[in-house]
């Protein structure tokens, strides 16, 4: 049974849910088995067998919906694994773009971009901080194995310069999300976060899921799972 998200998680930005993976492990497994294992991220759509673990009720979206609430939609989903083919490092950022099913011209909306096939687009910021992202740990991520850092709280400075995102990380400091397999973190969308390189380099599969519980305005729709 998932434990409601701590009172914290508004400042915070993240939290732990530990083993809650472990009672879906093997239907997840079966749903990514033939997703390449030697990429370092593959962005996933059309695998029925995601759905009813990401649906608010599934073992997974159940835990985005202890924040978003019954209406938790899984809208994004990438299969990472960083191994000693596929070791690399990622710099602080936040993240600002959504996957849409068609482009239309929507005030607010833009630049549009094109990964993997799929569209991309940069919504207004604040659609981003009503979002959750989910980290759903198929093998260990102890310190030596490339964990996510996050800076607890710069979710809540809002859109952050570039320039401006060094001292944003030296403000709120930096926390290192560890875990094991059958590990869940949920995290704010917006939140500042970052990557190094593995120092002991073994498979560190990850399912990374974007939730929202809105409808994009003026006809846009999210493109899903």
């Amino acid at each position: 049974m998932i434990n409601s998200t701590t009172d914290h998680f508004a400042s915070y930005g993240a939290q732990l849910f530990k083993g809650a993976l472990k009672p879906c492990m093997g239907e997840l497994l079966t749903a990514v088995e033939h997703v390449p294992i030697d990429e370092a991220g593959v962005r996933l759509h059309g695998i029925e067998a995601l759905r009813p673990l990401l649906a608010s009720e599934g073992c997974l979206g159940a835990v985005a919906a202890t924040v978003l609430g019954a209406g938790a939609k899984p809208v994004r989903a990438i299969l990472f694994n960083k191994s000693s083919e596929t070791n690399w490092s990622l710099a602080w950022h936040q993240d600002r773009t959504i996957c849409v099913k068609e482009k239309r011209e929507v005030p607010g909306f833009g630049p549009w971009t094109v990964k993997s096939g799929m569209i991309h687009v940069a919504p207004p910021f604040d659609l981003l901080t009503r979002m959750v992202t989910l980290r759903a740990h198929l093998d260990d991520v102890p310190v030596s194995n490339a964990p996510l850092l996050i800076a607890p709280g710069s979710h809540t400075l809002g859109r952050i310069a570039v320039d401006e995102i060094e001292e944003a990380v030296k403000q709120c400091g930096t926390a290192t999300c560890i875990a094991d397999a059958g590990d869940v973190w949920l995290y704010a969308t917006s939140i500042l976060h970052a990557s190094e390189a593995a120092s002991i380099a073994t498979s560190r599969r990850v399912l990374q899921v974007d939730f929202a519980a809105e409808v994009l305005p003026h006809g846009l729709e999210w493109l899903g799972i």
